[in-house]
Order: C-alpha cells, then sequence, then structure tokens
C-alpha cells in the first residue's frame, strides 16, 4: 500500500464526509450537515491528507497561527487503513508545519485517550468547551 501525504491539498466536502464515515469520527461529527462540513473543510488553515492513489485515507484538519498554538480538530484514518502508523504520520507532518514554540493541542475522544499519551501528548485537564446553544453568563 502506497500513502503519499499532501500538506494543504484540496479536498471537497464529499470527500471529506466520506472519509468521517469510513473512520470513527463520523460518529462524534455533524456529517449530515453539509453546509457545516464544507464550512470546516474550507476554513481549516492547515491540512495534511494521506491519499491511496485518488482516494483520500486519512486527515488531520487544524486551525493555527502557526506560532504559538495549532489545534488539531479532526484527525481521521479509514478503518481500512488504520494500524498501520498513518494517523501518527500526519501528526509528525503537521507538527513539521509549525514554528518551533508552537503546540499542538486536541481533544481526544474517550477511546484513544491511551494512544496521545503512548505517542508523547501530555494530559491537561483544563480544557472548557460553550456550546453554541449555551449563552456565556453575566
Amino acid at each position: 500500500m502506497s500513502i503519499e501525504y499532501k500538506i494543504n491539498e484540496p479536498v471537497t466536502t464529499d470527500q471529506f464526509i466520506e472519509l468521517l464515515v469510513n473512520s470513527t469520527l463520523g460518529e462524534r461529527r455533524p456529517i449530515d450537515d453539509r453546509h457545516c462540513m464544507e464550512g470546516m473543510i474550507s476554513n481549516s488553515n492547515l491540512t495534511v491528507s494521506a491519499w491511496s492513489g485518488s482516494k483520500l485515507v486519512g486527515i488531520a484538519r487544524s486551525m493555527t497561527d502557526f506560532h504559538y498554538a495549532c489545534y488539531l480538530s479532526d484527525l481521521a484514518v479509514s478503518k481500512n487503513h488504520q494500524k498501520s502508523g498513518i494517523g501518527k504520520q500526519l501528526q509528525i507532518l503537521t507538527q513539521e508545519q509549525l514554528g518551533p514554540k508552537c503546540k499542538l493541542i486536541l481533544i481526544a475522544a474517550p477511546a484513544a485517550s491511551q494512544y496521545y499519551e503512548h505517542i508523547g501528548f501530555n494530559h491537561n485537564p483544563r480544557c472548557w468547551v460553550l456550546d453554541r446553544e449555551s449563552s456565556i453568563s453575566s
């Protein structure tokens, strides 16, 4: 299996949705909201993708300032290609795009916590989330 990695290669909304459906990440993303999915992929300012021929088989989708913080919002690898090092390589290539002081930040799915610790991430319990239907209290 020959995998080609690309930085900021255009990914269509359909390719993105298909990959999420074919990975475990589709369960936790609004794949039925095409407008939202289109915005997610088109407004990312750093994507690293993995391709088997013309088929998208993995993606690391991030938002970053390239100097201080990079939020890796989606890391997805198709089920047929998992456990082959693609996810790890996507993260390595993402980090290589960042400046020397830039932190790589992500929110892990509960089942993936041990994976991230195993490859060198530190756990940080200080994350807070405000859902869109919630309001900031006065």
